[in-house]
Parts: structure tokens; sequence; C-alpha cells
């Protein structure tokens, strides 16, 4: 039997929500302009699984850019990390891609309003082969540190942020890469991360996904690597960062900051490395956290 939550119910869940929120991040109320560090997850934190940013999420994000640091960090490429920044309103500031492999500065007087700032390359071949033994009816696609993306033909995904140019395997398995994406459609999560377990893939860092999707990167490198160096630049304490997620992607990261906040629909594995819950995706769950702050 499914219990239906009630409306009083579901009141008194956000106010409990927003009381945790208030009394965890009232020390970061108190301090300068540009002391706190907002590190943001996209899909299911600052959109929802259909790419739609609620109107509540924008303007939170808005006064929180306007105020603090705030820094998008996504498994995004950099092409499709720069459209959610400009919906966002985020002109100036910073933004980790790829999961933590490319990081770029934005600044509306540089070149297309954006730089490089860094970027962490590695050799997915050894990987790719093990992959391809245990794996060899998956989609493959590589992203390289000019942004472009090779995938298997008939291979294309939005989170790409351009068009992946057709590339056999035997391609793929030479290129120097800063992101490696696998997909295997016809597989549950667990059935993937079973597979992966049992391939025996080492020599990199991964991160499986709410489907069938395997993100790779260089060993040791994550959003929570690329936020330090983003923290360090910008002389942040750790005690004043925040990040917010919702997958498995956003663990390390939401392991780093002085407060990790996991979205409401986040599965308990990701909530476990959390400090704290917030709403879900669809309750403005991000927008809880900024306002705690910024307002």
């Amino acid at each position: 039997m499914t219990v239906t939550e009630t409306e009083n119910d579901r009141i008194a869940r956000v106010e409990h929500v927003r009381t945790r929120l208030r009394e965890a991040l009232a020390p970061l109320r108190d301090g300068e302009e540009g002391s706190v560090l907002f590190g943001l997850d996209v899909d299911g934190t600052l959109v929802d699984h259909d790419g739609e940013m609620s109107p509540g999420v924008h303007d939170a994000l808005v006064a929180a850019a306007s105020a603090q640091r705030v820094v998008i960090a996504t498994g995004r490429s950099l092409g499709a990390t720069l459209p959610v920044a400009r919906m966002a309103g985020v002109e100036r500031g910073y933004a980790v891609c790829s999961n933590g492999a490319v990081t770029i500065e934005l600044d509306p007087s540089a070149d297309e309003g954006w730089r490089v700032l860094e970027t962490r390359a590695f050799q997915p071949e050894e990987a790719l082969r093990t992959l391809r033994e245990v794996a060899p009816n998956a989609h493959y696609a590589v992203e390289t540190v000019d942004g472009a993306f090779y995938a298997t033909p008939g291979f294309q995904d939005a989170s790409f942020g351009v068009e992946a140019i057709p590339t056999d395997l035997d391609e793929l398995l030479v290129l120097e890469a800063v992101r490696v994406v696998v997909h295997v459609p016809d597989l549950t999560p667990q059935e993937f991360a079973q597979l992966i377990d049992e391939s025996g893939v080492h020599g990199v860092q991964y991160a499986i996904g709410w489907t069938a999707w395997l993100d790779m990167a260089a060993p040791g490198v994550s959003k929570a690597t690329a936020l330090e160096s983003v923290r360090a630049r910008l002389d942040i304490e750790t005690s004043r960062t925040v990040t917010i997620g919702d997958g498995f992607n956003d663990v390390e990261m939401l392991r780093w900051a002085g407060a990790g906040i996991a979205m409401g629909q986040a599965v308990d594995g990701v909530k476990d490395s959390a400090d704290l819950v917030t709403l879900d995706v669809w309750n403005d769950g991000a927008a809880e956290v900024l306002r705690t702050v910024v307002d």
C-alpha cells in the first residue's frame, strides 16, 4: 500500500528541512561578500531531468552570484555547461566541467566570454580495451582537450554540448581524453555497476550515473579536486564552502565541502555522504540552500 503524503505532512517536512538548513548554515551568513563558495551540480540540482530551471532557482542563483562565489560543477562538457551558466545569469566566475577535468573562468572581457584555466587529460586505451571485453555492444565516446567529442557511430547525447564525430572504437583507444563516456542502454544501473566491478577497470576515476552510464576521468580527478583549486585561487576558507548535488559523481565534492548538501531525491548512497539534505529538485531544493545563506 502506498501512503500518500498529506498537505500538513508536506508542510511539516518542508519546515523541518528549512530549520535544519538555517541552523547548520547560520555561520555562513556572517562575513564579507565573496567569502562563501557554492559548488553546484547541474542536472537534478539546478535543472530537472528535462533540463528546465525553475524561476525560483534562477532568482536564487542570480542573487547568490551577485553576493558570493558561485561555481557550476557538472559532469557536462564545456559546450553543455555554458548554456546553463547563461541561463543562471552567471557571467563572471568559474565553472567545473567534465567532472573536474576542465575548469574555466567566466569573464565577459575574454574571447567568447570564458577561458580555460586547467585541463586534466589521460590515456584511456587500457580501460577501454578492458571494457570492450565485457561490454562489446556498449556505446563509447571520448571528449578531448579542445572540447570535441568522438563517439562510436550512432552515439549522441545532449550532455556532450556538441555533435559527436562518428569514430570507430579502435580509433577512440588512442585519443588523449579529458572524459570518456560508456553507455549500455539495455542494462540497469545495478547490472552495469556489477559489470564494471567485475571487469577490473583500473587506472582511471569513474562514476556510474542514474542509468547504465559511466563517466571516466584521469586518476584522482573529480569535481572536488577542481573545486579545491578554485577555492585556493580565491583564498576562501574551506569551512565557508557549500556544495549541492544528487549523483554519485557528486559524492567527493559533498565530502570535501564545509557543508555538503544532497538533494532530496538523491539515493541513500549519496545522502550518506552529505552533511545535510535539502528538498528535491521539483521543490527547488537548491534555491532553499542559496536563499538560506544569501537572503
